[in-house]
């Protein structure tokens, strides 16, 4: 079965929260999730970008099931997660783990890391004491920490040694999958390069498959296999990690890799400074949601909503970049 599907796939997931601005005022649908679908193979990074508020974290909870989708589909090696079956539930507690991008809020003050550690082992399966100590130990040594470290309190660690205390909690079940929600940003530059060195150690040494929200362009050329761009809930495009940093072509890609610093002056862009605020996911613009803030809009993007559409591997949203091809193609046949 694991060869005929991929290992986690994502069809229309949408996310809609209800909301009231007053006592009288009727309710109002936030989208904050509007129609995601992407496929992530066994062994590989996916990367979810853009803009705080653009739906990446809602995105997170969902495949771990923290929230449920109001809509979609996600499926498990072919078998759905979303039906109601203990089974279901128990094998995605199992298999799809996340790592909090907080290291000083997501682990539990009042307990040693041990019983942290150990605490998946207790709820979701029937090893020993001795056994659940013995694992424990074993994944600390694979993310770097000691063996005295079992005993002590999360407030004794620094934060790089706390997100990885956090990465260990994610892989005591053996998970296939981690979502690493913003696992890096709370942290300083230089620990930041070692906790992404060892995720992708990990990742090599024990087949794990990432999705990797971030807002960080920068890490994610570091890690990502595929990149995923959404912006106010939607995504906008997607490709291989080449195809995005190399030939970005829906403006607002354009403009979050124009702001990603870069040391060699032949891989710089120029900035493109996008104008405007993120437009509030309570009153969404219609027609293209990135319309105010994109210099290339014209009239169809003010009025018809656009979709995915596949240009050589490369999945775009935009009236802009279907213009250019259909421009092209029309350059090709007059010069016939």
């Amino acid at each position: 079965m694991s060869q005929e599907y991929p290992l986690l796939q994502a069809i229309g997931l949408k996310k809609y929260y209800s909301v009231k601005n007053g006592l009288f005022s009727p309710q109002q649908q936030v989208k904050s999730l509007d129609g995601v679908s992407f496929t992530l193979e066994r062994g590989k990074t996916l990367a979810v970008v853009g803009e705080s508020g653009c739906g990446k974290s809602t995105l997170g909870r969902m495949l771990t099931m923290i929230e449920v989708p109001t809509e979609g589909e996600l499926y498990y090696q072919g078998q759905d997660l979303l039906k109601h079956d203990p089974a279901a539930q128990k094998l995605r507690r199992q298999k799809i783990q996340i790592v909090f991008q907080n290291p000083y809020g997501s682990l539990n003050p009042r307990k040693k890391i041990g019983d942290i550690l150990e605490e998946p082992l207790l709820i979701n399966t029937s090893l020993s004491k001795a056994e659940r100590r013995e694992q424990a130990l074993a994944i600390m040594a694979k993310v770097g920490l000691r063996t005295e470290h079992y005993e002590r309190y999360p407030h004794m660690f620094s934060g790089g040694q706390r997100q990885r205390i956090a990465i260990a909690r994610g892989l005591m079940l053996n998970p296939d999958i981690v979502v690493a929600d913003e696992p890096v940003s709370a942290l300083d530059v230089s620990v930041r390069a070692q906790v992404l060195n060892l995720m992708m150690d990990l990742q090599q040494e024990m087949g794990l498959s990432y999705v990797f929200i971030s807002h960080d362009l920068s890490v994610v050329e570091h890690i990502a296999d595929d990149v995923m761009v959404m912006y106010l809930g939607r995504c906008v495009e997607q490709g291989t990690k080449d195809q995005i940093f190399n030939n970005p072509r829906h403006p607002y890609t354009q403009a979050l890799l124009s702001a990603t610093p870069r040391l060699n002056p032949d891989v710089r862009r120029e900035r493109i400074k996008l104008t405007g605020e993120l437009p509030s996911p309570l009153n969404p613009p219609q027609g293209c949601a990135f319309n105010a803030r994109c210099q290339r809009a014209f009239d169809t993007c003010f009025e018809v909503k656009p979709v995915l559409k596949n240009y050589n591997g490369q999945l775009i949203a935009c009236f802009a970049v279907e213009q250019d091809d259909g421009n092209k193609v029309c350059g090709l046949k007059k010069a016939v």
